[in-house]
């Protein structure tokens, strides 16, 4: 049966191009957009849009009847370096948006759904090598709170209630379609528009800070991935890891300059330092590969030859 899909934070900067890449799949008229405000002409001409808060919990149980709703992705979040700044708005997002979503899976009004974990679950403490599925998770962000207490709220829903609730741990995403959303692996976004309009670039984060990282493209094929999967192929019920690439700064920096030679890179590390400091400096995900089949396609030079590629062609 073809799902009946809403996506709760489509404009955002995963949700955005998520949407689009569902409405292709499924067709426009089975894929509902909402976020708190209007996205862009893109996303908004392409199938219905619904203004809706993710904290609001009779508002999104609404849509759901309004249209039939099968498969809810909640995409809504305040991020890491965003996070910081507001911690009571963020836990109150993160937390209360998904606790919704949770309810009505509980409840037998939506069949399934998608929730994005991250990185930045794991901390200090956490191995920095190839961090494993299980392992010390110690976040100290507001953000990583939020994300570990979802993980686990996540498996205790599957485990007493049967809730059919999916996630990964996203890397650090890059995209040339949508602005950089407040995280504090999105030096690796700013630096391509940096490097085509002033060829420079000071970055926020040490030359030697390396963190996994991961091209849209890919996110959203993981994305969808796991969701088609056969529900009994799903063993992790908290959120899986998921890998691409890990690089630094500096390794970034090199792909830039054989294209544009003259770049050059400055450093003024910023709050955003600290954060990255307790993060893995890549992942292991071989559970994601062996359960649903993980494959990433994109590596560093491929994704910063189809960046600079398509930001030129935008100017």
């Amino acid at each position: 049966m073809t799902p009946k899909i809403l996506i709760i934070g489509a404009c955002g900067q995963i949700g955005s191009e998520l949407t689009l890449a569902l409405r292709s799949l499924y067709g426009n008229e089975q894929v509902i957009a909402s976020d708190i405000r209007a996205g862009n002409e893109e996303l908004m001409q392409s199938g219905s849009f619904e203004i809706l808060d993710a904290t609001d919990k009779t508002a999104i149980a609404s849509c759901v009847r309004k249209h039939k709703i099968t498969d809810v992705y909640l995409m809504a979040a305040m991020l890491s370096a965003t996070a910081e700044k507001y911690p009571d708005k963020a836990w109150s997002l993160n937390m209360n948006s998904l606790f919704h979503v949770l309810d009505l899976a509980k409840d037998k009004e939506i069949q399934k759904i998608f929730w994005p974990s991250s990185i930045a679950v794991f901390g200090p403490t956490t191995p920095k090598q190839n961090t494993p599925q299980r392992t010390i998770m110690e976040p100290s962000t507001v953000y990583g709170i939020s994300k570990l207490a979802g993980e686990r709220w996540c498996e205790y829903y599957y485990k007493n209630y049967g809730v059919d609730v999916r996630s990964i741990r996203y890397p650090g995403l890059i995209s040339w379609k949508t602005s950089p959303g407040g995280g504090t692996t999105d030096y690796a976004i700013e630096i391509y528009h940096k490097a085509l309009q002033q060829g420079s670039y000071e970055c926020f984060l040490n030359k030697d800070t390396r963190l996994p990282m991961m091209y849209m493209e890919d996110a959203i094929r993981a994305t969808i991935a796991i969701m088609q999967a056969a529900e009994d192929t799903i063993r992790v019920r908290s959120s899986y890891n998921l890998a691409a690439i890990s690089f630094d700064p500096e390794e970034i920096t090199e792909t830039i300059r054989e294209h544009i030679p003259d770049f050059s890179i400055s450093y003024a590390p910023d709050f955003r330092q600290k954060i990255a400091d307790t993060w893995p400096h890549s992942i292991d995900d071989t559970n994601s590969r062996e359960d649903w089949g993980w494959q990433p396609q994109y590596d560093l030079k491929t994704i910063t030859a189809d960046m600079l590629s398509n930001l030129e062609s935008l100017v």
